[in-house]
């Protein structure tokens, strides 16, 4: 279930008026657009939407963009986000318990909530992630369906803000790889 389109390196510095990255992605084709924004949120009509909508002064009015088209995701489009989305494994060198922790609690929420697990861990040292990762699994666990699509549609936000930011901002990730894996991974 990982993501289909190649990753898109845009540029730039990350605040103010029309940033480097934040001009080439308004002077990029719609096809170019839509396959950047595609995986920052692998809904197709969150990412046809935004990239219609260009261009943008600034990467404040962009993220404010990213959030209004997530709030009007129907239920069809936010199941299409999260099929993009795919489960991460714990670095190398992480304790065997660990691993085996945490794919048994990814297991028991796909099964209860038919789809994949996200959260963003933007803030939180790496050290302390996997702690996050279980406490929110058990946490949202004990969520009712309507609540968990709730609970799972802001995070979908909170992580497409993050790889914007990163799409159109100047960091080297950005430029080698696209939107980064990490601190805002799915899981």
């Amino acid at each position: 279930m990982g993501r289909t389109p190649s990753r898109t390196a845009i540029a730039g510095p990350s605040r103010g008026p029309a940033t480097a990255g934040l001009v080439r992605f308004n002077a990029a084709s719609a096809d170019a657009a839509e396959a950047a924004l595609l995986t920052c949120c692998a809904s197709r009509r969150w990412a046809r939407r935004l990239a219609e909508h260009r261009p943008y002064p600034d990467l404040e009015a962009l993220l404010a963009a990213a959030d209004e088209a997530g709030y009007d995701l129907a239920p069809t489009d936010l199941a299409e986000a999260l099929a993009g989305e795919s489960s991460s494994n714990l670095r190398p060198g992480a304790p065997r318990t660990a691993h085996t922790a945490l794919r048994a609690a990814l297991a028991a929420y796909e099964s209860r909530f038919g789809h994949t697990f996200v959260a963003c861990l933007d803030g939180h040292h790496p050290d302390e992630r996997l702690d996050q990762l279980l406490t929110g699994i058990r946490q949202r666990l004990s969520h009712e369906p309507d609540k968990e699509r709730s609970v799972t549609a802001d995070e979908l936000r909170r992580l497409a803000r993050a790889r914007l930011t990163h799409l159109v901002t100047n960091h080297p990730e950005s430029r080698e790889n696209g939107c980064p894996d990490s601190p805002s991974v799915p899981v």
